[in-house]
């Protein structure tokens, strides 16, 4: 549901935190079945009615279920889904090829593409030193496994207490670095996987930075490595752009020094708060919770539009089919037959602000859907900012949402507590301790490549036994180069 007010020029802050790996239904696809998949202010919903089914390898039904409230509910599916651009297809069409033009998605795949996932990975823990994650007992039907509200109770409460928009598509249909790109960038360059991690290209914040308006990029437990580093064209040393902690976001948002412009990253790895399949979603949850607190109790919290989304599915369940109407980025050509005019899955996609109606559900008027550019937009319109490419100039933004006259004083998360969970599930490959993942080997990569001094090593170690070792690293290499006397000084 959209209305006809804009009232974007109230909003002074423009807050982003993009979590990663899960799609739309996994997270937020029953969010209103108690409800027929009506909200409070009879919105349609686009959720789950509880009879969407996948077919296994044996032709026998999988029925979407409720994660069951364990002690390992937290670690669902049990393993990594397949999240690149042949998995996706898989999932969506049957087949990992590219489909051709304007063929229906069945979204039929997902059990049949995770059962042989999960094959791969067991192979893989068996014959090397591969370290993917597989809690005991992990079967291809998991994936139709859907977290409840009752899960969830923080990213539920603010998408039933705000609006939430279940119409909003990842980007392209792959996995992280090219959606991470689009929504900095409003391209991928063509890039269809993780592989390229450096993207030469203009950002959001190079539009801002021309434009002398305030942003910044906050990391979690340290600046935003990998975000920062995959930016080519980035000043090295921004007059009007930031990098921190979050508790640099934290201190900037309760002294009312809030950027215009802010984008979060959480923390990478097993023991992250990504939500990143299989870490612990309840680490992610508590995320949610501290940025809406530190947002609601700060001075900027009236003039503040707070974005929580999901950079790709990563793999989890979906039953709505992408649309194909996606404006094409004249730097962005086409790759495995593959023209970037089809959207990739539903992401769960929450809007907070004080001038949003509790019970909305948020959609476009546009025959263009929401997707990842639909910030960028948003963030063009509201400062008066140029378009990046063909995508973000035809994405809608997400004024109309806010729709309220005056401000709300009520606190609806006054009484949420964010789940924990009491243990890690025993792994099936007996390991004690995982590696590093894909992205903290990214930006050990990326940190690895930046060229420090003599008293540090310029070589990318490509061997980490552990997060910690990794991480190291990474620290070293990044500090070393842009804080030198102070990292040296620690």
């Amino acid at each position: 549901m959209t209305s006809m007010t804009d009232k974007l020029d109230e909003i002074d802050h423009i807050v982003v935190i993009m979590l990663e790996n899960r799609s739309f239904d996994h997270m937020l696809g029953f969010l209103y079945k108690d409800q027929n998949n009506r909200s409070p202010l009879d919105h349609p919903f686009e959720g789950l009615t509880g009879n969407e089914r996948n077919i296994d390898s044996q032709g026998q039904p999988i029925q979407v279920f409720p994660i069951p409230n364990n002690e390992y509910a937290y670690y669902w599916p049990g393993t990594d889904p397949g999240e690149g651009y042949s998995n996706t297809n898989s999932q969506l069409f049957g087949d990992y090829k590219t489909p051709s033009a304007n063929t229906p998605a069945s979204n039929q795949g997902f059990v049949t593409d995770f059962a042989y996932t999960l094959n791969t990975h067991r192979k893989n823990n068996a014959s090397s030193e591969a370290n993917w994650y597989i809690a005991e007992g992990t079967q291809p039907k998991n994936i139709m496994g859907m977290y409840t509200p009752e899960l969830l109770p923080v990213l539920s409460t603010l998408a039933r207490s705000y609006a939430v928009c279940d119409h909003w598509f990842c980007s392209v249909p792959t996995e992280t670095l090219p959606n991470r790109a689009f929504v900095q960038m409003a391209t991928s360059l063509g890039r269809l996987n993780d592989h390229d991690k450096v993207y030469d290209a203009t950002s959001i914040y190079n539009l801002l930075e021309h434009a002398q308006v305030p942003w910044a990029i906050y990391g979690y437990d340290s600046e935003p490595i990998l975000t920062r580093q995959s930016l080519a064209a980035l000043p090295p040393q921004p007059q009007y752009g930031k990098f921190g902690d979050f508790a640099a976001f934290k201190q900037a948002a309760n002294s009312n020094q809030l950027a215009s412009y802010t984008f979060l990253a959480p923390e990478w790895g097993v023991n992250g708060n990504s939500q990143h399949p299989n870490y612990d979603v309840a680490k992610g949850e508590q995320l949610l919770l501290e940025i809406y607190q530190t947002l609601k109790n700060a001075p900027v919290w009236e003039k503040t539009l707070l974005i929580i989304t999901y950079d790709e599915h990563g793999g989890c369940y979906d039953h709505v089919a992408p649309p194909e109407n996606a404006a094409q980025p004249a730097n962005c050509p086409d790759n495995l037959g593959f023209n970037f005019q089809r959207f990739g899955v539903r992401v769960p996609t929450v809007l907070v602000s004080p001038l949003i109606e509790a019970g909305t559900v948020f959609r476009t008027q546009s025959s263009t859907p929401l997707d990842h550019t639909s910030i960028l937009s948003t963030v063009e319109k509201r400062f008066n900012l140029p378009s990046l490419t063909a995508r973000d100039a035809a994405a809608p933004h997400v004024g109309d949402v806010l729709t309220l006259a005056s401000v709300r004083s009520d606190d609806p998360m006054a009484h949420v507590i964010a789940p924990s969970s009491s243990a890690k599930p025993p792994a099936e490959n007996g390991k004690a301790e995982m590696g590093p993942d894909h992205l903290q080997m990214a930006e050990a990569h990326l940190a690895g490549q930046l060229p420090i001094d003599k008293d540090y090593h310029s070589r990318y170690d490509t061997h980490f036994n552990t997060e910690a070792e990794a991480k190291e690293y990474t620290h070293a290499h990044y500090y070393g180069y842009y804080y030198n006397d102070r990292y040296r000084n620690r």
